[in-house]
């Protein structure tokens, strides 16, 4: 078992890759990956344009808005008083790190910076998906043209806040989560789904964490894992925190891929829209995934 509990999987080591992929998103739902082709150097810049962003005075902060209702600036609120953060939605689409550049006046720097964050993320989203498909005796490209968000985090930790939470625990709503978690200042936790133990992800400087979704476990058939975590506070400083969130499919409904259905393995969900699907887990209180049981497939 590796230091953090949850495994470490080597991009670069090419023996045997989509399956052991495939057997974290089962067995665990997070895992941690190295060598995955994003240089440290562009990590840590993009942390540094991270800060610079959320130390942004709040009536700048306030100008990052989505057309998708609650997918812009979040400010500190009542279930998550140490959070903020920003997002990038459908970040892939022509114009969307621009307009959100644009959004909070950002330097040359910043706008490069993160143009090519995002751009390194998404490609390596992209060749997630590809793997996932290969180490499941399947093939093509698995998240081609879904919408996917990219959220900047900051926790406001002060010496009051030590040991309590700083985001509620979870599962995301897409089918998977690419997490730059800072490297230095811990308090990620993943629930080991065989004996309900909350586990420490811990720091490893350079490293990301993929965190799967309650998209995948319906795709999958129930054979991945959507991942339960939280982040807890740790220690007094500020925690920051970047996520490339998957989410569902553009224009058509999540359903259950039809080669992992048979006699054997019947379909255990019926299709639906995800962005539906979202609104359902807010109006049903089940930040954890319960609401994919109103969807299963019934006698």
């Amino acid at each position: 078992m590796e230091p953090s509990g949850v495994p470490v999987i080597d991009m670069q080591d090419f023996a045997g890759l989509a399956e052991k992929l495939v057997k974290a998103c089962e067995e665990w739902g997070c895992f941690r990956l190295i060598n995955h082709g994003v240089s440290e150097k562009l990590m840590l810049e993009m942390k540094a344009v991270t800060r610079s962003f959320l130390d942004l005075p709040a009536d700048i902060k306030l100008r990052n808005v989505s057309p998708v209702e609650g997918k812009g600036y979040t400010p500190p609120n009542q279930a998550s008083p140490f959070f903020e953060g920003m997002s990038v939605y459908d970040m892939a689409s022509p114009g969307a790190v621009d307009n959100f550049c644009d959004q909070l006046d950002a330097s040359a720097h910043q706008r490069e910076t993160l143009s090519r964050y995002s751009q390194a993320l998404y490609d390596l989203a992209q060749d997630l998906g590809r793997k996932l498909l290969e180490g499941m005796g399947l093939k093509g490209d698995l998240f081609s043209e879904w919408p996917c968000q990219l959220k900047l985090n900051k926790y406001n930790y002060s010496p009051q806040s030590v040991g309590q939470t700083g985001a509620v625990m979870h599962s995301d709503p897409g089918f998977l989560t690419i997490l730059q978690d800072d490297e230095i200042i811990g308090g990620l936790e993943a629930v080991n789904k065989f004996t309900g133990e909350l586990v420490p992800v811990d720091p490893m400087p350079g490293t990301l964490v993929i965190n799967v979704g309650d998209i995948a476990k319906v795709w999958s058939n129930g054979r991945f894992c959507n991942v339960k975590h939280r982040v807890q506070c740790y220690e007094a400083k500020i925690r920051t925190s970047l996520a490339l969130f998957v989410l569902g499919p553009r224009d058509t409904k999540v359903e259950t891929r039809l080669e992992l259905v048979d006699s054997e393995y019947p379909n255990l969900y019926v299709p639906f829209n995800f962005e539906e699907y979202r609104t359902l887990r807010t109006t049903t209180k089940a930040p954890t995934g319960g609401a994919l049981e109103l969807f299963r497939v019934t006698s």
